[in-house]
């Protein structure tokens, strides 16, 4: 199949289209290169540097590939950013997916999955976080998803070709061996523990340790990369006549002090770490459900825990530890 990859060069993106051609599929990516890295691209697939804000980009990039699917993963996707400056989230975001849809129906594109997120949750009623929960999304990030979702809702009823799948998820993490998260600056919590491991930062700082959790600290949910791409993939086989929403998680949530402990014993590194006050709007537990997807799809994720997760992470940063600049 040709799948047209939009942010194909970033972290979750570049693993994506890793697995997509290791599947035998021919790619595309389409990345701006503002969050994604050259070298992250598979050698495999074909790279076009263009913005989705330049709809005669997306339009020429598509003429030429003629793609059968479209994977959407492009996106500014910062809760606290988007909270500080919305229009960035409710207007970029948005805007951009509203021309690559527009080039979608005009290609008659039939498949497209979507990179969505959790934060669509933001005052769950159960957990772990079901299809079926209330949709109150958590920020303009979360917004800007929820938005796009509806936009894809609303062209599956209006035009016959299209069918769409939309993935819900909280925090990617792990590496496969030649690919890993590499952001700048870094703000996800496995990578910074990391950082500390490798002479790179002093220590860790944990946001509080007074939630009613078990040992005080945020429990949240952490899922592989390369588990994701693969969700992701079979959504794609997954669409020809019906629409899919799913929430993806591990089944079971793991708190910052955990990872840290995990970390530690993975890099055999002591890792410094320390309480600083709680931030705005963390809440205590976020996990998200995976039953959907397991029992449809046959999902099985090859790397469930936490301590193979951090583990492939560590691998990836030990030999690359100036990230792709390497």
């Amino acid at each position: 199949m040709k799948v047209f990859v939009t942010g194909g060069a970033g972290y979750i993106g570049s693993v994506a289209v890793e697995q997509l051609v290791h599947a035998g599929h021919d790619v595309m990516v389409f990345d701006n290169l503002s969050l994604g890295h050259s070298l992250a691209v598979h050698p495999s697939a074909e790279l076009v540097v263009g913005d989705l804000a330049n709809i005669e980009a997306i339009r020429e990039a598509m003429g030429r590939f003629k793609p059968e699917a479209i994977m959407h993963f492009a996106a500014k996707s910062l809760v606290g950013e988007s909270m500080e400056d919305p229009f960035i989230y409710l207007g970029d975001n948005v805007s951009n997916a509203l021309n690559l849809l527009k080039c979608v129906v005009e290609f008659e594109v039939p498949r497209f999955i979507l990179s969505s997120t959790a934060n669509l949750f933001d005052d769950p009623e159960r957990m772990p976080i079901a299809e079926d929960e209330r949709i109150i999304p958590g920020s303009p990030y979360g917004e800007s998803k929820y938005i796009i979702e509806r936009y894809l809702h609303w062209m599956s009823r209006i035009y016959p070709f299209f069918n769409y799948a939309a993935l819900r998820y909280f925090n990617a993490a792990g590496a496969s061996v030649e690919r890993g998260e590499d952001h700048t600056p870094e703000l996800h919590l496995i990578p910074l523990v990391l950082q500390v491991a490798l002479g790179r930062r002093e220590q860790i700082y944990m946001f509080g340790d007074d939630y009613d959790t078990p040992d005080g600290t945020c429990v949240r949910d952490y899922i592989h990369v390369i588990d994701l791409a693969q969700a992701h993939i079979l959504a794609l086989e997954a669409i020809e006549n019906e629409d899919k929403i799913y929430n993806l998680g591990n089944g079971q949530g793991y708190s910052v002090k955990q990872v840290i402990e995990t970390a530690r014993e993975v890099t055999g590194h002591a890792i410094p770490a320390d309480v600083k006050p709680r931030r705005a709007g963390d809440p205590a537990t976020l996990i998200a459900a995976s039953a959907k997807i397991t029992s449809e799809l046959k999902w099985d994720p090859k790397f469930p825990d936490l301590k193979s997760i951090i583990t492939s992470a560590w691998a990836w940063h030990q030999a690359n530890p100036n990230g792709y600049e390497n």
